[in-house]
Formats: C-alpha cells, structure tokens, sequence
C-alpha cells in the first residue's frame, strides 16, 4: 500500500449567489419596515427602562415600610390566603355534591323507567321455572310410580 502513488483530484467550486436579484441589496419594504420599527422599538426600550427605574425606586422606598409592619402583613397575608383557599375548596366541594347528586337522581330515573319492565321479565321467568318445575316434578313422579309398578310385579 505504500508504494502505491496518491491521487490528488481537484474539482473546480462554483458558488452560488442566489442568481442576479441578491446581487441588488434589501428590497426598498425592508428598509421601510427598518426605518419604521426603529423609533417604534426604541421608544418601548424607553418605556420598559423608565418602568424599571420606577419599580426600583419604589422598592426602595416601601421596603422599610414593609418591614416596620412585616409583623402585621404576613398574618394578614395567610389570613388571607386561607379564607380564599376556603372559599374555593367550599365552592369546588359543593359543586362536585351537585354533580353527585344530579348523576344518582338520573340514574334513579332510568331505573324507574326500565323497572316495570325489568318485574314483568321477572314474572315471566319465575312463571317458567315454576312450570319447568312442575313438570319434571311430574316426570319424577311418574318414573316413581312406574318403578313402584315394576317392583310390584316382580
């Protein structure tokens, strides 16, 4: 393998520049889009600076406020907090009763719509039985006595 001379292949690169419209430079939208978004986006980076000084020097101010009357804030907080908590478990509570309540009444209701039918299936099956009963009641009774007669005679 090392005596084996190595080839060097050299293929030309063509490049491609997107043909003779990319040549030209943005189109003139681009630039008025630029030109119209830049005092826009400026004037919000303003804005939203101005916004953050404000907050800051807020901050700075209520701060010892906050703390001189932390004793009385933090209970009134949780206070708070706990009573909307109560308020929301009780709403959510009673609702899901409602719903609870509303999905049995309408199970009652199908129940006692199918019901005369369900009684009706019932007599029908008990009156079966009963006559399914009577006769092989009969049919023992029968083979008893047939077999009574054949010990009889024997």
């Amino acid at each position: 393998m090392a005596d084996r001379p190595h080839q060097l292949l050299v293929h030309p690169q063509r490049h491609y520049n997107g043909g003779p419209k990319s040549q030209r430079g943005p189109s003139a939208t681009k630039i008025l889009a630029v030109l119209g978004g830049l005092p826009v986006g400026g004037t919000l980076l303003a804005l939203a600076g101005l916004t953050l000084v404000g907050s800051m020097i807020g901050l700075a101010i209520t701060t010892p406020l906050f703390i001189i009357c932390s004793p009385v804030l933090v209970p009134a907080a949780i206070a708070i907090g706990l009573a909307i908590i109560g308020f929301l478990s009780s709403g959510a509570l009673g609702l899901t009763g409602l719903v609870s309540l509303s999905w049995v009444l309408n199970y009652l209701r199908q129940a006692s719509r199918s019901l005369p039918q369900e009684m009706d299936q019932a007599k029908r099956r008990m009156q079966d039985m009963a006559a399914y009963v009577g006769q092989k009641t009969k049919e023992v009774g029968q083979e008893i006595q047939s077999k009574a007669q054949e010990g009889r005679r024997t």
